[in-house]
């Protein structure tokens, strides 16, 4: 696991930016994106760019249930708002949170991974250890399924939302075993309070209270942090 520190998450999305184009350069084919606050300085430098997308493919980390595209806090309608509208893909999955067979949809999805193997997977951190919705308690052997989002995540995600009750409690998330097929991972924190999860992912035991600490037998594992996000190891 490499630590990359920097000044802020402005310079941690440019890092990570680095690290992309350095890997178009070599040929890679696909994404593996991530939503929230945390990448979006790294979309920021993507959209600003004069890269070209056209031939790569994207696979989203997971999507709200309930949720579709028409809903301005899905996260199909935060990629194409903060990514996919200025800078288009050939192809971009994101779970479908209406799907009315959500067993069959985690399926389908499963089948997506499977069919466009990530090469650079890129992923935040809750201030609980999730990654994607896989949170405490997960199943460090699971694939793409339908989680119960804990009242932690609930709390984080409320500002998003015009109130807390708005916020789904239910989520389609990419399994930490689908989570470890990427080839690269690039897991990027910013900030005090992911302070203590960075410390369980990097320097605590493998463990599904933490469920990130997976992440510690993935042969390729980049982090990116400022000073206060690894202020504790």
């Amino acid at each position: 696991m490499e630590i990359i520190r920097v000044k802020d998450a402005q310079a941690g999305g440019e890092k990570a930016f680095e690290l992309i184009k350095a890997g178009m350069d070599k040929g890679i084919q696909t994404l593996g994106l991530a939503t929230g606050s945390t990448p979006i300085p790294l979309y920021r430098q993507m959209t600003g760019s004069d890269l070209d997308f056209s031939n790569m493919t994207s696979i989203n980390l997971d999507e709200y249930v309930g949720l579709g595209v028409e809903d301005e806090q899905s996260y199909r309608h935060f990629m194409n708002d903060n990514l996919f509208d200025q800078k288009p893909f050939k192809e971009t999955f994101v779970p479908n949170g209406k799907a009315e067979n959500l067993e069959a949809e985690c399926q389908r999805y499963d089948a997506i991974i499977d069919a466009h193997p990530v090469d650079i997977q890129i992923l935040g951190i809750g201030r609980n250890g999730h990654i994607g919705f896989n949170e405490p308690g997960a199943d460090l052997n699971g694939t793409t399924a339908v989680v119960n989002l804990t009242e932690s995540t609930i709390e984080a995600n409320k500002r998003f939302f015009d109130k807390v009750e708005d916020v789904p409690t239910k989520a389609i998330s990419m399994g930490i075993a689908s989570i470890m097929k990427g080839k690269q991972i690039i897991l990027m924190a910013f900030g005090e309070d992911k302070a203590e999860a960075i410390y369980g992912m990097v320097k605590g035991p493998v463990t599904n209270h933490v469920p990130a600490s997976a992440l510690q037998n993935h042969d390729d594992v980049i982090v990116i942090v400022d000073d206060a996000a690894a202020a504790k190891l």
